[in-house]
Protein backbone atom coordinates (compact mmCIF):
# COMPACT_ATOMS: atom_id res chain seq x y z
CA UNK A 1 0.00 0.00 0.00
CA UNK A 2 2.88 2.62 0.46
CA UNK A 3 5.01 1.90 -2.26
CA UNK A 4 1.34 1.91 -4.48
CA UNK A 5 0.96 5.49 -2.83
CA UNK A 6 4.46 6.61 -3.31
CA UNK A 7 4.29 5.48 -6.85
CA UNK A 8 1.37 7.38 -7.31
CA UNK A 9 2.92 10.43 -5.94
CA UNK A 10 6.14 10.09 -8.07
CA UNK A 11 3.93 10.26 -11.44
CA UNK A 12 1.91 12.59 -10.33
CA UNK A 13 5.36 14.78 -9.56
CA UNK A 14 6.77 13.88 -13.01
CA UNK A 15 3.66 14.82 -14.76
CA UNK A 16 3.81 18.52 -13.61
CA UNK A 17 7.59 19.10 -13.75
CA UNK A 18 7.31 18.80 -17.33
CA UNK A 19 7.58 22.00 -18.79
CA UNK A 20 5.87 22.64 -22.02
CA UNK A 21 7.84 23.78 -25.07
CA UNK A 22 7.35 26.71 -27.14
CA UNK A 23 5.93 24.05 -29.94
CA UNK A 24 3.45 22.65 -27.77
CA UNK A 25 1.72 26.04 -26.64
CA UNK A 26 -1.32 27.07 -28.12
CA UNK A 27 -1.13 30.02 -30.30
CA UNK A 28 -3.03 31.78 -27.72
CA UNK A 29 -0.96 30.79 -25.10
CA UNK A 30 2.10 32.28 -27.35
CA UNK A 31 0.41 35.61 -27.61
CA UNK A 32 0.29 35.92 -23.91
CA UNK A 33 3.72 35.56 -23.39
CA UNK A 34 5.16 37.85 -26.05
CA UNK A 35 2.62 40.28 -24.55
CA UNK A 36 3.98 40.02 -21.29
CA UNK A 37 7.58 39.91 -22.50
CA UNK A 38 6.85 42.95 -24.42
CA UNK A 39 4.78 44.65 -21.39
CA UNK A 40 7.84 43.86 -18.79
CA UNK A 41 10.33 44.72 -21.14
CA UNK A 42 8.80 48.12 -21.74
CA UNK A 43 8.02 49.06 -18.27
CA UNK A 44 12.23 47.79 -17.61
CA UNK A 45 13.18 50.43 -20.73
CA UNK A 46 10.91 53.22 -18.50
CA UNK A 47 11.97 52.82 -15.44
CA UNK A 48 15.57 52.54 -16.27
CA UNK A 49 15.22 55.92 -18.28
CA UNK A 50 13.86 57.57 -15.88
CA UNK A 51 16.36 56.53 -13.42
CA UNK A 52 19.22 58.28 -15.80
CA UNK A 53 17.51 60.91 -16.69
CA UNK A 54 16.28 62.02 -13.49
CA UNK A 55 18.11 64.15 -10.33
CA UNK A 56 18.99 61.72 -7.29
CA UNK A 57 17.85 64.44 -5.52
CA UNK A 58 14.09 63.34 -6.99
CA UNK A 59 14.60 59.75 -6.16
CA UNK A 60 13.80 58.14 -2.71
CA UNK A 61 16.73 56.02 -1.78
CA UNK A 62 19.87 55.42 -3.89
CA UNK A 63 19.82 55.02 -7.89
CA UNK A 64 21.70 52.01 -7.94
CA UNK A 65 19.42 50.27 -5.25
CA UNK A 66 16.39 51.05 -7.59
CA UNK A 67 18.42 50.02 -10.47
CA UNK A 68 18.56 46.28 -9.50
CA UNK A 69 14.95 46.92 -7.71
CA UNK A 70 13.51 47.47 -11.55
CA UNK A 71 14.93 44.27 -12.61
CA UNK A 72 12.05 41.90 -10.62
CA UNK A 73 9.32 41.41 -13.45
CA UNK A 74 6.67 43.89 -13.09
CA UNK A 75 6.88 44.64 -9.39
CA UNK A 76 10.50 46.41 -9.67
CA UNK A 77 9.60 48.99 -11.97
CA UNK A 78 5.80 49.73 -10.88
CA UNK A 79 7.48 49.79 -7.33
CA UNK A 80 10.03 52.56 -8.58
CA UNK A 81 7.03 54.36 -10.16
CA UNK A 82 5.18 54.50 -7.58
CA UNK A 83 7.67 54.79 -4.43
CA UNK A 84 10.72 55.55 -5.89
CA UNK A 85 9.66 58.88 -7.71
CA UNK A 86 9.52 61.52 -5.29
CA UNK A 87 5.91 63.58 -6.59
CA UNK A 88 5.85 67.60 -6.02
CA UNK A 89 2.91 68.82 -5.42
CA UNK A 90 1.07 71.06 -8.45
CA UNK A 91 1.69 74.54 -8.19
CA UNK A 92 -1.32 76.63 -8.49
Amino acid sequence: MVNKRAQMMANKRKKYARKKAWKDLSPAAKFGTISAAVVQLSLLVAAQTDITRRPADQIRGSKAMWRVATLINFVGPGSYFTFGVKRHPAVK
